[in-house]
């Protein structure tokens, strides 16, 4: 299954038969005080360092999250947009549990004529009826976090239907199943040492039941504990073996593990991507 989204002047394929795709977490507030402190005072300087910085390291498309505190998200998010459209070529992945920023934001993008990821939408009754009909009016592709009403389900099980709930109501919409990117979840394993083990089944399951591509908030799985890009870095290599396409990552501290795990999976004909980045990295 192949989900296909682009800036104004590049497409990125998404697919297990492909390389992985990066989408780079960075522009987002949460936890990162500077760039917070920057959204509330306008100040667009940073978004554009980060943008270019990931780009560097490797990143296929880049993340955008207004959601700082403080500021109005519905204005904020769209010049976020803006700028980086005029800043990188690669797509983006549009990020905002607020309908009203997602719109704004699609109708920048549409001025660019490109097809956006828009992350998110959950399996809640009112997630599903505020965000779908923006996915299908602007003809962009929609990740689906398996979660509802009762927040994170502790079981593969639960995870899995609503991955297929919110399949099978974008279906019904006329939104192809390729357009919808599903997120399976991790908690940390400081707190669950079970939580990786339940992401990993759900993970599997939705390959063998949806065909889906996916993606993850990889880096969850090591918070709160040492040596995090070691353990992010192994796990990664795991969920991509078991059917994440497009991990939404830190791309500086993990792309080397994303590389080796592209390669012996037999995405990376002879070698050519991972010893490209070798050689980038001794040029450092």
């Amino acid at each position: 299954m192949e989900t296909i989204v682009s800036s104004a002047t590049k497409e990125v394929i998404i697919s297990d038969t492909r390389p992985t795709v990066l989408i780079g977490e960075r522009i987002n507030p949460t936890g990162k005080k500077k760039l917070t402190a920057a959204l509330q005072a306008g100040d667009m300087a940073i978004v554009h360092r980060e943008a270019l910085e990931q780009l560097k390291a490797g990143a296929c498309m880049l993340d955008v999250n207004g959601g700082a505190a403080g500021v109005d998200e519905v204005s904020l998010l769209p010049k976020m947009v803006r700028v980086l459209m005029e800043t990188v070529d690669v797509p983006l992945c549009i990020d905002s549990s607020n309908p009203e920023a997602l719109r704004a934001a699609l109708a920048v993008y549409a001025v660019y004529k490109g097809k956006p990821l828009i992350n998110s939408v959950t399996g809640e009754e009112e997630s599903l009826k505020k965000v779908l009909p923006l996915v299908k009016e602007y003809g962009a592709a929609v990740i689906g976090l398996t979660m509802d009403e009762e927040g994170i389900p502790a079981t593969s099980e639960r995870r899995v239907a609503i991955a297929h709930k919110i399949v099978g109501r974008a279906e019904a919409m006329g939104i192809p199943r390729a357009d919808v990117v599903i997120d399976c979840l991790t908690l940390t394993v400081g707190a669950d040492s079970k939580a990786g083990l339940v992401t990993l089944e759900t993970i599997h399951r939705v390959k063998a039941e949806l065909g889906s591509n996916m993606t993850l908030g990889a880096g969850n799985i090591s918070f709160g504990l040492p040596d995090r890009s070691l353990l992010t870095g192994i796990f990664l290599s795991m969920v991509i073996a078991a059917g994440v396409t497009c991990p939404i990552v830190d791309v500086a501290s993990v792309r080397v593990a994303v590389l080796a795990a592209d390669l012996v999976l037999g995405r990376d004909d002879y070698a050519m991507n991972y010893i490209q980045g070798y050689r980038q990295r001794q040029k450092q």
